[in-house]
C-alpha cells in the first residue's frame, strides 16, 4: 500500500464564508501520519450563492434537485481554478466535503450538495466525498468528523477545539475519542454582525464594548441540548428553531447580543475543558481575541493558536485526511465520536477514467 499521497480538500461551513481548498501531502510510516499544507486558500461565496445556501433549507426536493447540480458545476470551476493557479499536478484524489443543507441525523437525513458524480468528469479526478451519509445510516450522528484527525495528526493537545459556524471540541477519554458540538459561534455572531452592516466582529471589539444582558444569557445556558450528553451534534435548522427565536425575543442592541452570545460561547467551553489542560484552537473564532481572553478565564489553561494557515484550514486538511483513508479503506469515522454502531471507512469514491 501506498505511504504517500497527494490531495486536495475541500470544505464548505456552514458560517458560508466561502470554499476553502488545501493541497496537501501525506506520508504514513508505520501508522504514524505526518502533513505538509503545500497551498490554501478560502474562495469567497459571492452575494448570490449565499443566498442561495442560506434559503435551501426551505426549498422543495425539485429545487434542491437541481441546487445540487448547480453547486456541483459551481464547485467543479472553483477546484479547476485552483489547480490551474497553482499548477498543481499528480493528485491521486479530491476529497470533497460538500455543503451541508439539511443534517438532522435523528431523522435519518443529512444531505450535502457538491457531491455529484458529475465533478468527477468535470475536474477530471479521482473524487472522494458525501462522508457523513454512511454514518447516519449506521445509527450515528454523521458527526463531528474532524475527531479522527485530531487523533492521527494533533495527538499532543489535550483538546483539539474548532471555532467555526458551530464550536466543536475533541478530545480522549478512557482511551477513546470523544466529540462533539459544543453550541453554535460563528454562524450566530456573523448573523447579528450582518445586521449592523458587518461581516464578522473583528476580533471581538464589539462583544468587548457592549453590555453582556444577563436575562438573555442565563435564557441561552438553559437551552436543553446543553444537558444532553455526547454524541450529539448541531444544525442549521436547531440554529432557527430554538436558538434564533430566543435570541430575538430580546429588545437590547445588537451589540449586546453579540456580548451576550460572546459569553455564553467561552461559558459553554469552559464548562467542557478540564482544568490544567493544552488546547489547540483553529477556525475563524481563533481571530476573536476577546473570545479566547473569556476562554482563558478557565484556570490553567494553556491555548494554543497555531499559524494562519493552520487556523483558517485545518478542516480542509482534515478531509483531505479522511479521503485518504477512505481510499485506504481505514477507519475515518469513530463510532466513540458519532454513535454509531462501529467504526468504518466512510465516503464514496468515484474514480476518474484513466
Amino acid at each position: 500500500m501506498k505511504n504517500y499521497y497527494h490531495v486536495l480538500g475541500v470544505m464548505s461551513g456552514t458560517s458560508l464564508d466561502g470554499i476553502d481548498i488545501a493541497e496537501v501531502a501525506f506520508r504514513v510510516t508505520n501508522g504514524k501520519w505526518q502533513y505538509s499544507l503545500l497551498e490554501a486558500e478560502t474562495i469567497e461565496y459571492s452575494s448570490f450563492w449565499k443566498k442561495r445556501l442560506s434559503e435551501a433549507i426551505s426549498l422543495s426536493e425539485k429545487e434542491i434537485t437541481q441546487l445540487d447540480k448547480d453547486y456541483t458545476h459551481y464547485l467543479s470551476g472553483v477546484i479547476l481554478q485552483f489547480i490551474k493557479k497553482y499548477s498543481i499536478q499528480n493528485l491521486d484524489a479530491v476529497c470533497s466535503h460538500g455543503h451541508t443543507i439539511f443534517h438532522q441525523p435523528e431523522r435519518g437525513i443529512t444531505l450535502q450538495i457538491g457531491n455529484l458524480p458529475t465533478l468527477v468528469s468535470s475536474i477530471n479526478q479521482t473524487v472522494v466525498c458525501d462522508f457523513r451519509v454512511q454514518d447516519v445510516q449506521f445509527g450515528g450522528q454523521g458527526a463531528p468528523l474532524v475527531p479522527i484527525g485530531d487523533k492521527l495528526l494533533f495527538s499532543e493537545y489535550d483538546y483539539c477545539l474548532n471555532l467555526g459556524g458551530f464550536a466543536n471540541v475533541s478530545f480522549e477519554k478512557l482511551g477513546k475519542r470523544i466529540a462533539f458540538d459544543v453550541c453554535p459561534a460563528n454562524i450566530v455572531l456573523n448573523y447579528l454582525c450582518e445586521k449592523i452592516g458587518l461581516r464578522y466582529d473583528d476580533k471581538g471589539e464589539i462583544a468587548r464594548n457592549a453590555t453582556v444582558n444577563q436575562q438573555l444569557l442565563l435564557k441561552l445556558n438553559n437551552l436543553p441540548y446543553y444537558k444532553h450528553q455526547p454524541p450529539k451534534s448541531l444544525g442549521l435548522e436547531w440554529v432557527k428553531e430554538f436558538f434564533l427565536p430566543v435570541l430575538n425575543k430580546s429588545s437590547i442592541s445588537i451589540e449586546d447580543k453579540i456580548s451576550t452570545v460572546t459569553h455564553h460561547i467561552a461559558k459553554q467551553l469552559n464548562s467542557v475543558f478540564e482544568k490544567q489542560s493544552r488546547i489547540l484552537i483553529t477556525g475563524g473564532g481563533a481571530y476573536n481575541l476577546y473570545l479566547i481572553e473569556m476562554i482563558k478565564k478557565r484556570e490553567g489553561l494553556a491555548i494554543v493558536i497555531p499559524d494562519s494557515s493552520l487556523i483558517e484550514y485545518k478542516e480542509a486538511l482534515i478531509f483531505a485526511l479522511l479521503g485518504v483513508l477512505k481510499l485506504r479503506n481505514e477507519t475515518n469515522c469513530l463510532s466513540s465520536v458519532t454513535g454509531a454502531k462501529r467504526n468504518h471507512s466512510s465516503g464514496q469514491i468515484f474514480y476518474r477514467e484513466r
